[in-house]
């Protein structure tokens, strides 16, 4: 491995990043005790070195995330390492190119790691020693570093050799979509209004249950968002599900509900009866979502069996081409702004998919 540096005066590498045609990015964060994951390494590899930058210093940052996000990035598995810069900077890199979607897209497995990446391509085994690593601790150790660097060694060469078996295929452009899909804002969006979809159970709610369901779980957002804390440390879900199912009336009532924590009363029981009391006097027209009827049913599988029959004479995995869950939710929904019918998709597999409607 080429020698890295740890980097603490993140402005002074700026140079050392500037006018290359591509950068391996590596981030470490920690999330178990806030809501927000908390950045604290950013690994860079160029052709001939690599950089492990520390966010957590004082010192200015500005030049190094200006030239940062202004180059191309090779990530992979990118998600969530554009959701942790974005949250931290409020911006993300201008383009990106996924070592994991381009290994999906030569018929390696849709979700290979990036061990699994490294031994199938350079016959290497990678050591993970450190992955619950305590990454806020200063100073890190050697062995801590030496993992880190290791995670962005092999993605330049990897993105070479991926890039390289994708042009000879002619799916280079296919892995540089999808891995553009990544840079939508709306995947990361965290504000309230979306709260209940992160509130397992509440689908199954209808009527003045769910219109409860809904403002309580906005509630639970922006205050776990105002306290930086896990939204389960505020209450949790089966809790709050209770709360909505029951209706409390009054705080006597809240207080009943098993599992409420008393805190929870003290500093905020007066203010959820408020939201229950609100929520009964709102709209209260929603029905869950049915399930599937039979022809649905007859659709799902006639869509799976075209996607699969693709995917075979492709050599890609199915879920690399079209996974059931988005299937479904475009059967059930009847929305048809997803990937499967867009971009390199819809030539392949998505008008014929339309065709079955």
């Amino acid at each position: 491995m080429p020698e890295y540096q740890f980097v603490d005066h993140p402005d002074n590498i700026s140079q050392n990043i500037i006018g290359h045609e591509q950068l391996g990015v590596d981030t470490e964060f920690m999330r178990e005790k806030t809501y927000f994951a908390q950045l604290c390494l950013v690994q860079i590899s160029t052709r001939d070195s690599i950089f492990c930058v520390d966010p957590l210093v004082k010192n200015s940052q500005t030049e190094f995330w200006k030239q940062l996000l202004s180059s191309s990035w090779v990530v992979h598995s990118a998600r969530q390492d554009i959701e942790v810069v974005s949250q931290t900077v409020d911006a993300m890199p201008s383009k990106i190119f996924d070592t994991q979607i381009a290994a999906g897209l030569i018929g390696m497995p849709a979700q290979v790691g990036y061990a699994g990446l490294v031994k199938e391509l350079f016959d290497v085994t990678m050591a993970k020693s450190h992955t619950r690593a305590d990454w806020t601790r200063r100073p890190l150790a050697e062995a801590v570093l030496d993992y880190a660097a290791e995670d962005v060694e092999y993605l330049l060469p990897a993105a070479d050799i991926l890039s390289e078996k994708l042009d000879q295929k002619g799916r280079l452009d296919w892995a540089h979509q999808d891995s553009a899909l990544l840079l939508n804002p709306a995947l990361y969006d965290i504000s309230g209004e979306t709260a209940i979809g992160r509130l397992k159970g509440a689908r199954n709610f209808h009527g003045a249950k769910r219109a409860v369901a809904v403002r309580l779980a906005i509630w639970r957002e922006e205050e776990a968002i105002r306290r930086n804390r896990p939204r389960q440390w505020i209450v949790r879900d089966n809790v709050l599900l209770d709360i909505a199912y029951k209706s409390p009336a009054s705080e006597k009532q809240l207080s009943e509900i098993e599992g409420v924590p008393p805190k929870l009363l003290t500093h905020f029981g007066k203010q959820l009866i408020d939201i229950v009391a609100a929520s009964n006097d709102s709209d209260n027209n929603y029905q869950p979502p049915r399930p599937p009827d039979e022809n649905q049913k007859a659709l799902l599988k006639e869509m799976q069996s075209t996607v699969a029959e693709c995917a075979k004479d492709l050599g890609l995995a199915t879920e690399t081409v079209a996974s059931k869950r988005e299937l479904s939710s475009v059967i059930i929904s009847g929305n048809r702004d997803t990937r499967v019918f867009n971009g390199w998709r819809r030539e392949l597999i998505g008008k014929r998919l339309l065709q079955m409607f």
